[in-house]
């Protein structure tokens, strides 16, 4: 994943806005995970950077199952991410239908459809394990009313039968883990991506791209991950060439992949346009030199 964010007209603000001045040189800062504009930037950057205003963010969750994330207020633009059913993001602009902020999961910053936003309500509770059939009654014969997505976060209730009440139906609590309890191995959450399409910004298995797929299961996992290849190499240590294992990271240019054991890479790719395992070396000879990351150990919480 690369980065195109891009300004939009902007015609109503989302927040409060004031005006600053920057006593020192301005640095240069990553707009892909620092809500900064030419003409509108985050308050909390305040000094920082140089902009003629400055907002504060207004907190907003996703309501759609899914919301791609553009870089431009314009729904035919390239998606740079994607907004999962919970996610929470920190809108500071709107404009024309369209809200421009942060991603509070992973920084990540774009505009989203301001149809796919809603106001905050209620504590997280549960995160999706399984893509989750959201039922219309606490009922497995009942109608199907949407489907929540791998790591979606809901605040729900208990509900009859083994149901939790959320998400504008019901869904069954085996599809769901309590917020604190995390999927132990990312191999297995990522293996559960195979045969998903390549699509760029992705981030679930309808449609996924190679550093979504590696962020997806390492948040499945209560690990904290960036959304982009580059910025992923740089979060996490680097691991001896000869002591690559299972679970670990393999980086290129541009592409990033999850260890399958020291020889199989899995990963979601647009030279086959799916996400699949083949031998890292015939990775290696269509993409680049491969560098080697690990992860920090993953810890799960027992509900």
């Amino acid at each position: 994943m690369g980065s195109m964010n891009h300004g939009g007209p902007r015609t109503e603000l989302a927040g409060p806005t004031r005006q600053a001045r920057l006593s020192g040189p301005s640095r240069k800062i990553d707009r892909r995970i620092n809500a900064v504009r030419d003409d509108l930037a985050d308050a909390a950057l305040a000094g920082t950077v140089v902009a003629p205003r400055f907002a504060d963010g207004v907190f907003r969750h996703c309501t759609a199952t899914t919301a791609m994330l553009h870089a431009a207020p314009d729904g035919d633009c390239v998606a740079v991410s994607q907004l999962l059913f919970g996610e929470i993001f920190v809108a500071f602009d709107l404009a024309n239908g369209w809200a421009w902020g942060q991603c509070l999961h992973d920084g990540y910053v774009g505009w989203v459809s301001q149809s796919a936003l809603g106001a905050v309500s209620g504590a997280v509770t549960h995160w999706v394990a399984a893509s989750a059939p959201v039922f219309a009654a606490p009922d497995i014969k009942a109608r199907v009313v949407g489907t929540l997505p791998l790591n979606a976060r809901i605040a729900g209730d208990s509900a009859p039968d083994g149901f939790v009440a959320a998400a504008g139906g019901f869904v069954h609590a085996r599809h769901l883990r309590p917020v604190t309890d995390f999927a132990g191995d990312p191999v297995e959450v990522a293996l559960g991506f195979v045969g998903t399409p390549y699509i760029w910004g992705g981030r679930t298995r309808d449609g996924v791209d190679c550093s979504g797929l590696t962020q997806a299961a390492l948040r499945a996992c209560g690990v904290f991950c960036p959304r982009d290849s580059d910025q992923q190499a740089a979060a996490f240590a680097v691991v001896d060439r000869d002591d690559r294992s299972r679970g670990d990271l393999v980086v290129f240019p541009g592409h990033v992949g999850i260890l399958l054991d020291s020889d199989t890479l899995l990963h979601a790719n647009a030279y086959w346009m799916t996400t699949l395992a083949e031998p890292l070396s015939q990775v290696a000879e269509r993409v680049a030199p491969t560098g080697f990351r690990r992860p920090p150990a993953v810890a799960v919480t027992s509900c």
